[in-house]
């Protein structure tokens, strides 16, 4: 049997490992402040506005049921989505998601920029010159943090990248073992001015995700590949012949924060954002070799969701 053949068969998605409790399972300064931030509001909505707690349990889809605190309206779902299936059809705050910044990253954009602001106005005010550093520091918060929209490409077979940045590696592998077959592995690296959402590739189904701790040397180095701190996830084509494809997020000598708040048995559609990685990284895309037209090449610049990586049939 092909590859092609036996692909066609649907995997069944495997449970969240134990050390994955998190969307963010590397914790952090800025998440451990707003998941404190979390459960003083939590408090004051059960004290303070119990009929809009009310009218949020009504309109809630889905269990709140592994959460690890109690889930009152969208916002408590930020770091845990992928502990439960709660979920609310029309999202109060899903305007949030329209800022231009990406949503995993206000709490940094705010407990890190309010203070550089204040700074760099305060400087500005009595000696200009002065107000240069924090003034570029703040700026660059800002850049990191940007989400731009991007236009996916919609023809059938296409795969876009799941990362911004420059593609530093594209190598064969005799054989990976989620794939099931001779694969292709793209690798991506990320500076600190890239994008830094994550995007899927192909339209799929989540399978696996694997959570491993590790180091943050630099995503140059080759040793990082391995040793840094990554995410692995499995996705499934949605379309038959229901390739096989891996992407991980690795991080980086700054980047620290791996977010993922994919689920296992999640449908996602090519070009969703599931997640980033904060601050310079690298991205890896593995994918089935059979059938592979490559369209890119290491050195070239690509951008997550709109550039076209690879084609197959």
């Amino acid at each position: 049997m092909s590859q092609v053949e036996a692909s066609c068969h649907r995997a069944e998605p495997e449970p969240l490992p134990p050390n994955l409790s998190s969307v963010q399972p590397g914790g952090g300064v800025c998440y451990s402040v707003e998941l404190a931030w979390g459960n003083w509001r939590r408090w004051w909505l059960r004290r303070f506005r119990p009929a809009y707690v009310r009218r949020m349990a009504e309109k809630m889809q889905g269990s709140a049921e592994g959460a690890p605190h109690e889930i009152l309206d969208p916002r408590d779902l930020k770091y845990c989505r992928n502990q439960c299936t709660a979920e609310w059809q029309d999202d109060p705050f899903g305007w949030r998601g329209h800022l231009g910044f990406a949503r995993w990253g206000l709490a940094e954009l705010q407990l890190m920029g309010y203070p550089l602001l204040a700074l760099t106005v305060s400087l500005a005010c009595w000696r200009w010159y002065l107000a240069v550093v924090p003034g570029v520091i703040f700026g660059l918060i800002v850049w990191f943090f940007r989400d731009p929209p991007r236009r996916v490409p919609q023809e059938p077979g296409l795969v876009v990248a799941p990362a911004d940045g420059t593609v530093s590696e594209v190598t064969h592998l005799d054989h990976d073992d989620f794939v099931g077959g001779p694969a292709v592995k793209i690798g991506i690296f990320l500076s600190i001015f890239n994008v830094h959402i994550n995007r899927a590739p192909v339209a799929g189904r989540v399978i696996r995700l694997k959570y491993e701790p590790g180091l943050f040397l630099d995503a140059r180095n080759l040793d990082s590949r391995m040793l840094n701190e990554n995410m692995w996830i499995g996705l499934e084509e949605d379309a038959p012949p229901r390739r096989k494809l891996v992407i991980r997020q690795i991080a980086g000598l700054f980047a620290r924060r791996i977010v993922c708040n994919l689920r296992p048995g999640e449908a996602v559609a090519r070009g969703h954002k599931f997640g980033m990685i904060k601050l310079g990284s690298r991205t890896e895309l593995i994918l089935p070799y059979e059938g592979l037209e490559l369209l890119t090449a290491v050195g070239r610049k690509v951008a997550a969701g709109r550039d076209v990586l690879a084609r197959y049939p």
